[in-house]
């Protein structure tokens, strides 16, 4: 298999087959986000491609259970050209006709370049359950965390995506928008959120990476870290605010959160009362700290 510097995928992911299509990433430019950094963008050989998946395709694996899902890397597939995305269905499907999902981590400023028929051409070979770093929908937020598009054009990929049918995952970042806006934060992430609801919703905490430009920001006094009280409460508003259907999955079982609460939305106010009691009962002083006096 072809794998090229840093390699990340969604830890639902965890057992799905990952097959190298780009690697880095081509925005690279978070204002939160060091992933990337030491991997410049570039797009693998369509041979290499078609390679890995012969590969795949001999597994053993395939003699256990069928291999129904694909996973591509690295950080934003879908910024291929939908001629060659559908190349790499067409070869997925020709050596592994099982898959029915093909997935991958995508940004919304991906989708600025795929037109709804596109979308749906997509869907049918497919393309199905992507990964958003949805971040936030707190319009000043995206300014400066510098996602490549602005809350508009977070509508026209949903918009997209919906007329489509393609589900899709939400990871958002409690936190981002800094210590004294976490409930406007919640409440403006939540209502992207409702407009086309996710399969799952998946909480961060925002943790400043050395040499990222929110550290940077962070040390020039323009971004001052929650604390884990914040964000606690700012979980709380986000949960208040969605409403999604039941079968919808909320985790903030990630190891960077310091509370874990993961169910579907049916346990929406068993998930809250949880948050409330962790507030009640945490030592204040660990309520009052940061990710990053925590991590010192």
């Amino acid at each position: 298999m072809h794998y090229t510097g840093e390699v990340y995928r969604p830890p639902l992911e965890a057992y799905t087959p990952l097959l190298e299509v780009t690697y880095g990433c081509s925005h690279n430019k978070c204002a939160f986000c060091t992933m990337y950094k030491r991997t410049d963008f570039g797009i693998s050989p369509l041979e290499d491609v078609e390679e890995d998946i012969i590969e795949l395709s001999k597994s053993q694996m395939r003699a256990y259970q069928p291999m129904e899902r694909i996973y591509l890397l690295n950080g934003d597939p879908f910024v291929l050209s939908t001629e060659r995305l559908l190349k790499i269905s067409k070869l997925i499907h020709q050596y592994i006709p099982e898959v029915k999902t093909i997935t991958a981590y995508c940004s919304f400023y991906n989708l600025e370049n795929k037109s709804v028929e596109d979308m749906i051409e997509l869907k049918e070979a497919g393309y199905n359950e992507l990964w958003f770093g949805v971040e936030t929908g707190y319009e000043e937020v995206l300014d400066y965390i510098n996602k490549g598009t602005d809350l508009e054009g977070y509508y026209r990929g949903l918009d997209k995506m919906k007329a489509a049918g393609i589900d899709y995952h939400a990871i958002v970042m409690q936190g981002i928008a800094g210590s004294g806006k976490s409930k406007e934060n919640a409440k403006a992430t939540a209502k992207v959120l409702n407009y086309y609801p996710p399969k799952g919703v998946y909480v961060m905490s925002t943790s400043v990476m050395v040499d990222s430009p929110l550290y940077y920001m962070r040390e020039r006094g323009e971004f001052k870290e929650t604390s884990n009280r914040e964000n606690l409460e700012e979980q709380i508003c986000l949960l208040e605010n969605l409403y999604l259907p039941d079968s919808v999955l909320y985790s903030s079982g990630h190891m960077v959160n310091m509370v874990n609460v993961s169910g579907h939305f049916d346990k929406k106010e068993a998930m809250i009362d949880k948050l409330k009691y962790a507030l009640e009962t945490i030592d204040p002083e660990i309520l009052d700290m940061t990710n990053q006096r925590i991590a010192r």
